[in-house]
C-alpha cells in the first residue's frame, strides 16, 4: 500500500491502515465496474467501512442481486489490469470539467476548498483523497453483498440513491472465513433461535419491549438469581427503588440537561393542581441510590457500600434502532453502585475487574478493555477528571491488563472502563463497564463522618457485567448457538418414550428428575422416536434421554449428552450426573 494522504498515524496499527486503504481501492473499482454495466450511472459517496465497502449510485434502473455476477466480472477485468492508482491534485475549474455529467460529485465539489485529490486507476477518475492500494491487482478477494435505499446526504428531501455493498480481504482464505461467519451468525440470530427455542416474542404495539415465554422466563431469572446470589457473596446488598420520578430528581442528577431525548416523560396534572407535574421513567439506577446513600447519616466503617439493583429500565430509543433483544426500550441490568473512599478506589476496581474475569472465563467469553475519557460535555473541573482518569489508570495497570483508550467516550460524570465480549465468531460486543464518578455525589451533597470526624465526600463506582439482561441473553443466544451450559440451559433434560410401554417408566425418570431440580420436559407423545429426537435437536437440551421398554425393564434411562453417547444408567446415576454439571460456575470459587 502506498501512503497517498497525510493521516497515515490516525489508524490504530499498519494492519488496519492496509485494509482500509484495500478496501477503499475496491469501492473505486465496483464505481468503475458499475459505469461499464449501467452507462451513464451517477455518482455520489463510496467510502470503506466495517468490513468492507460501499458506492452510493444513482443508475437508470433498479440493481439487484441478480446484477452482481455482471459487476463482479467487470470488477475482475480491472483486477487483471492491475492499474496503479496515481493521485493528481487539480483546481475547481479542471474538477468541473472532470466531473462533467456527475451531479452529486459537482455538488460536492462545490463545498470544498482549496486543491482537490483525484485518483486515476487507468482511465477511470474519482474525487478521493485516499488512502488507495498502490494497484488495482492487489484488489483480488472481494465479492458483493447486498444492496439498499440511502438519500442524498442522508437527506430525506433529496433523491433516493442505491446503496451497493461489498466486502474485500487480503486473502482468499480470509475472504472465505468472512462469510463463513456471516453464515454461521444467520444460523445463530438470537431472533431465529429465540422463536424456534421458544424463549420470546415481540409485538408491534410494544416495540422495544420483550414478552418472556416460559423457557425465556427461565433462561433470564437463572442468569439473574446467579448474579445476584454471586454479588451478594461479595458483599453487595439488594435493593429495589422505584420506577417513576420527577423531573426534580433529574435535574439534580443532570440527567435532564444531558439526557432528556433518551427519556420516557410524562406529564400529570393532580387534583387542585393548576399547572402539571413532570416525571420520567427511570433510565438508570444511579440517582435513586444516591437518595439511598444519603437518606441516613453515613460513617467510613460502612464503606465500600456496594448497592446492588435489578429493577426495569426504559430508554427512548428510535424506533427504527430496535432489534430483537439487542436493542430494546424495556429492560434490567445487574446494576450496582460503590459508594467509597477514595484511597478504596483501586482496590475496588481491582476487585471488580477480577469479577468480570471471573463471570466471563466461566462462560467462555474472552474480552478487550477499553478505557473511555472525559468528553466534551461534563461535569465537574479538570483536576477531579485528571484524579478520576488516574485512578483508572493505575487499576488497569496493577491487573496487568491490556486495554486502548477511547478518548473522549467517558460519561459526563466520570471516566471509565468498557468491556467488550468477544463471542464465539469473534465479534465484540460492548458489555461490562466500570465508571468512576466525583461528581454526581457533589450535586447530592453526598457525605460520610470520616475517621477524623469531619463529612467527607463519598466517591462512586457505576458498575455492570452482564449490562442489560435482555441484550446479554441475545449475546450469549448467538455465542452458543442455543446450546446453553447445563446450568443455564431452560430445558436441561428432554426424556421421550419409545412407545406407550414406557411411558409410566418415563414418568417415574421426570418425577424424579423434576424432585432433584432439574429442568425437564417430558416428550410422551405417540410418534415415532425418530420425530421425538429430530424436534428435540430444535430445543437444544443439555441431555436427551430416551425410554424403551428394555429401560422399563431394567429401570434405566438411555443418555445422550450434546457430544457423547453415555449408555443406560440409573435415575440416581444420571441424576448425580447433572447435579454435578449444573452448578453455577462463576459462583464456585
Amino acid at each position: 500500500m502506498e501512503d497517498h494522504e497525510k493521516g497515515r498515524e490516525a489508524f490504530a496499527n499498519e494492519e488496519s491502515y492496509r485494509l482500509h486503504a484495500l478496501r477503499h481501492s475496491t469501492a473505486h473499482i465496483m464505481a468503475e465496474a458499475i459505469a461499464t454495466v449501467f452507462p451513464g450511472a451517477k455518482f455520489a459517496f463510496g467510502p470503506p467501512v466495517e468490513d468492507g465497502f460501499y458506492y452510493d449510485v444513482d443508475v437508470s434502473r433498479t440493481i439487484t442481486e441478480a446484477d452482481f455476477p455482471a459487476i463482479e466480472e467487470a470488477m475482475k477485468a480491472v483486477v487483471k489490469r492491475n492499474s496503479q492508482f496515481v493521485r493528481r491534485n487539480v483546481d475547481h475549474a479542471e474538477a468541473a470539467t472532470l466531473f462533467e455529467g456527475q451531479p452529486y460529485k459537482l455538488e460536492h465539489i462545490g463545498n470544498l476548498e482549496g486543491p482537490l485529490g483525484t485518483f486515476d486507476q487507468g482511465g477511470f477518475v474519482d474525487l478521493c483523497n485516499g488512502p488507495h492500494a498502490l494497484r488495482t491487482g492487489q484488489c483480488k478477494h472481494f465479492k458483493l453483498m447486498k444492496v439498499s435505499g440511502a438519500y442524498w446526504k442522508g437527506d430525506a428531501s433529496r433523491p433516493m440513491l442505491q446503496r451497493v455493498y461489498g466486502t474485500v480481504w487480503p486473502t482468499r482464505e480470509a475472504l472465505d472465513q468472512y462469510l463463513f461467519r456471516l453464515e454461521e451468525a444467520k444460523k445463530r440470530d438470537h431472533r431465529r433461535v429465540g422463536q424456534q427455542m421458544g424463549l420470546f416474542y415481540t409485538h408491534e404495539w410494544a416495540p422495544g419491549a420483550i414478552f418472556w415465554l416460559p423457557k425465556g422466563e427461565v433462561l433470564y431469572h437463572t442468569l439473574s438469581e446467579a448474579m445476584r446470589t454471586l454479588l451478594l457473596g461479595e458483599g453487595y446488598v439488594a435493593v429495589r427503588t422505584p420506577m417513576l420520578f420527577e423531573k426534580d430528581l433529574w435535574e439534580l442528577s443532570g440527567h435532564w440537561a444531558h439526557y432528556r431525548e433518551n427519556m420516557f416523560t410524562i406529564l400529570k396534572q393532580e387534583e387542585g393542581e393548576t399547572e402539571g407535574r413532570a416525571y420520567s421513567l427511570k433510565p438508570m439506577n444511579c440517582p435513586s441510590h444516591m437518595l439511598l446513600f444519603r437518606s441516613t447519616k453515613r460513617s467510613y466503617r460502612e464503606l465500600p457500600l456496594r448497592i446492588h439493583d435489578q429493577g426495569v429500565l426504559h430508554r427512548d430509543e428510535v424506533k427504527g434502532a430496535l432489534g430483537g433483544l439487542t436493542r430494546v426500550r424495556q429492560f434490567s441490568q445487574d446494576d450496582a453502585h460503590l459508594f467509597c473512599m477514595e484511597e478504596q478506589v483501586e482496590q475496588e476496581v481491582t476487585d471488580l475487574i477480577a469479577l468480570v474475569n471471573r463471570v466471563y472465563g466461566a462462560m467462555g467469553l474472552g474480552y478487550k478493555a477499553k478505557l473511555s475519557t472525559r468528553p466534551v460535555e461534563k461535569l465537574g473541573g479538570e483536576e477531579l477528571w485528571d484524579r478520576a482518569e488516574r485512578a483508572l489508570e493505575n487499576a488497569l495497570k496493577a491487573n496487568n491488563l491490556e486495554w486502548t483508550v477511547n478518548a473522549g467516550d467517558g460519561a459526563f460524570y466520570g471516566p471509565k472502563i468498557d468491556f467488550d465480549v468477544i463471542d464465539a465468531l469473534g465479534r465484540a460486543w460492548q458489555c461490562a463497564t466500570i465508571q468512576l464518578d466525583y461528581q454526581v455525589p457533589i450535586r447530592f451533597e453526598l457525605s460520610y463522618v470520616g475517621a477524623d470526624n469531619a463529612p467527607h465526600v463519598p466517591v462512586v463506582i457505576h458498575r455492570a457485567i452482564f449490562g442489560s439482561f435482555e441484550r446479554f441473553i441475545g449475546i450469549l443466544i448467538e455465542h452458543y448457538a442455543g446450546a446453553f451450559p447445563a446450568w443455564m440451559a431452560p430445558e436441561q433434560v428432554r426424556v421421550m418414550t419409545v412407545s406407550e410401554k414406557s411411558v409410566a417408566w418415563g414418568a417415574e425418570v421426570v418425577a424424579a428428575l423434576k424432585s432433584a431440580g432439574i429442568r425437564v420436559f417430558f416428550d410422551d407423545r405417540d410418534d415415532k422416536i425418530g420425530a421425538k429426537i429430530r424436534e428435540a435437536h430444535a430445543h437444544k437440551p443439555a441431555w436427551q434421554v430416551v425410554v424403551g421398554e428394555r429401560d422399563a425393564e431394567n429401570r434405566t434411562v438411555s443418555v445422550k449428552s450434546r457430544d457423547a453417547d453415555l449408555g443406560a444408567l440409573t435415575t440416581e446415576e444420571f441424576v448425580a450426573v447433572v447435579a454435578a454439571e449444573s452448578k453455577v460456575p462463576f459462583a464456585v470459587r
